[in-house]
């Protein structure tokens, strides 16, 4: 279908402004009389990490939560499922850029995760999880593992062990992955708790994203101990998610799942015959296109304009990034939906740039929001009191996403599309 001469020409200058602002030229929509800062996204990158290592505390725990509002009160919790994914995205930093200050927050941050949450399970032989404690996380809940957490942990562990091997002994990440595997259940699903106060394993309540980060530390145990169990638990995983969500309209935007099915799609050579590529293909490609339809592609949405979020807010978008970037790994070259992610990560990266702090105490960190609300929408009062505020994990997520993206970009350079036949 031809589009107008004037609608071309309006979408290579649209496409050439994100580029610019990309790659460094832009200015933040709050500080539209101040002189432009330019900003490149490996300097972004750098400013994250930068500010993820200064509030790693001597102790190991992180800065878990502020407000740039000294007038609102923060709640004192803790968790150590962020925890583990902070590590997770430090740890992928130093692997591109080697730094001795990050090292040593890996350091801290790791021993504080094996020292205060990495337990056995009772009864189970051989058999780790990471547990949250109420005296760590300040919290009104029972000790109890989260798969998730366990998952992450594991994550973050053997995303040190690439950087300093021997962090953890073997036999603790093994033992991780049993903890896993005694979540799961024979039809590849899981167990989302283990609370023994409450009698074991419970699915009573079931996060989104708990299979997706498990699968993905069980897929990342196979490159250090290459047993099948471990890729093929994997896989089940994946394929019971596959099989439950086929024929949904809208899927759920599983971030984690589109992880794992990147780290598990790279060893299908080793297991062939015993993973269903095409099975994972098709629900890869249909959790991305539900992320797509949720993104806000309209100039006129002002600094909302590129984000996946109607409010704002600013990891739902960083972890759709995460998502659709890792997707962009095995879906085959010649799937015209590879285009479309191209250019929503193209914005969504813009939109996530816009958002980054860029000076004073808190450069570097990623808002939960990038604007407040206007004062007569109805719940704008309880939003913009935390819409200034910080936490781990929205840096975590922006940073994973903006690493992705250097990476991406190193081999695939930016350039103007060819007029639409």
């Amino acid at each position: 279908m031809k589009i107008s001469t004037l609608s071309y020409l309006y979408s290579c200058l649209f496409i050439l402004s994100t580029t610019l602002m990309i790659s460094g030229c832009f200015k933040e929509a709050s500080q539209k009389d101040e002189p432009k800062n330019e900003f490149s996204i490996e300097t972004a990158i750098e400013l994250s990490a930068q500010y993820l290592t200064r509030i790693c505390l001597k102790n190991g725990m992180f800065e878990y939560r502020i407000n740039t509002n000294p007038s609102v009160n923060v709640l004192d919790k803790y968790n150590m499922l962020r925890h583990a994914g902070t590590i997770y995205a430090l740890a992928n930093y130093h692997s591109l850029k080697a730094n001795t200050q990050v090292l040593d927050a890996l350091n801290r941050s790791g021993n504080y995760l094996k020292q205060v949450a990495l337990k056995p399970v009772p009864e189970q032989k051989n058999t780790l999880a990471i547990w949250s404690f109420p005296e760590v996380t300040h919290s009104n809940n029972e000790q109890q593992v989260k798969l998730g957490g366990t998952g992450l942990g594991l994550v973050a562990l053997l995303s040190i062990e690439k950087i300093q091997p021997g962090f953890t002994s073997l036999n603790k990440l093994i033992g991780l992955g049993n903890g896993i595997l005694f979540m799961q259940k024979e039809n590849g699903s899981f167990y989302s708790k283990y609370i023994p106060s409450a009698g074991g394993l419970t699915d009573q309540w079931n996060s989104l994203y708990y299979p997706g980060e498990a699968a993905l530390g069980l897929a990342m145990l196979y490159e250090i101990d290459p047993a099948e169990k471990w890729i093929i638990s994997a896989y089940k995983a994946m394929e019971y998610l596959a099989l439950s969500r086929k024929g949904q309209p809208n899927l759920p935007a599983d971030h984690w799942a589109l992880l794992a099915t990147e780290k598990i799609l790279k060893h299908q050579q080793v297991v062939a015959g015993l993973i269903n590529e095409d099975l994972l293909i098709n629900h890869a490609t249909q959790v991305c296109e539900s992320i797509l339809n949720s993104q806000i592609t309209s100039p006129a949405k002002g600094v909302y304009y590129g984000g996946f979020n109607t409010k704002g807010n600013t990891t739902p978008t960083a972890t759709r990034l995460e998502g659709l970037q890792a997707a962009l790994n095995f879906l085959p070259e010649h799937m015209a939906i590879r285009k479309k992610i191209t250019k929503a990560v193209d914005l969504g990266i813009g939109f996530l740039l816009h958002a980054q702090i860029k000076e004073g105490k808190y450069t570097g960190a990623i808002p939960r929001a990038i604007s407040p609300l206007p004062q007569n929408e109805p719940d704008s009062k309880s939003f913009n009191k935390r819409v200034t505020e910080i936490r781990i994990d929205y840096i975590q997520h922006a940073m994973s996403a903006m690493m992705q993206y250097q990476q991406f970009k190193k081999s695939n350079p930016i350039a103007l599309p060819n007029s639409e036949k």
